[in-house]
């Protein structure tokens, strides 16, 4: 039975490649598909933990030199971020990506994606969507988010 390689799993792509079954352009295919499906996951993961103020998980996935710039050019690193999620002065009701697209070339992966939050920080509330794109790298410890660049809030007319 022959199946997508996109379905394949990377043992799988590894074992066809050393068997001669996946020559050029599909094996490099089939691993780009599988990276990003890995870094899809990871983002998602990455995107619950902020939801949910889980530190633990964000520092697992964030680099040690991460650093995000928002749209008015703040700049937040690993610690910022962390420090803010263990304060807890945010609580999110709804922080749903949608249109996510995974690009990976070699060991990096952008993540674009619209992003729609709503909650309450520090007990004021906010509603916004916004674009993000996600930057990651591949490690000897795995995929790793480096960096992360938010646009402005989306005018509500363009909802």
């Amino acid at each position: 039975m022959i199946t997508s390689p996109r379905s394949w799993s990377r043992a799988a792509i590894a074992v066809r490649l050393a068997v001669g079954m996946l020559a050029g352009s599909d094996a490099d295919t089939a691993l780009a598909n599988d990276d990003a499906s890995i870094v899809a996951n990871l983002d998602i993961a990455y995107q619950a933990a902020v939801s949910r103020g889980d530190a633990a998980t964000m520092a697992r996935i964030l680099a040690d030199d991460f650093a995000l710039v928002t749209g008015t050019g703040k700049v937040f690193s690993k610690d910022d971020l962390l420090s803010e999620a263990r304060a807890g002065r945010i609580v999110y009701e709804r922080q749903e990506a949608a249109s996510r697209q995974v690009r990976v070339w070699g060991d990096t992966a952008i993540v674009t994606a619209l992003l729609e939050a709503k909650g309450t920080d520090g007990g004021t509330a906010f509603e916004y969507r916004l674009w993000f794109s996600d930057t990651y790298v591949r490690t000897r410890e795995g995929w790793r988010y480096v960096f992360g660049q938010a646009s402005l809030p989306l005018p509500k007319a363009s909802r």
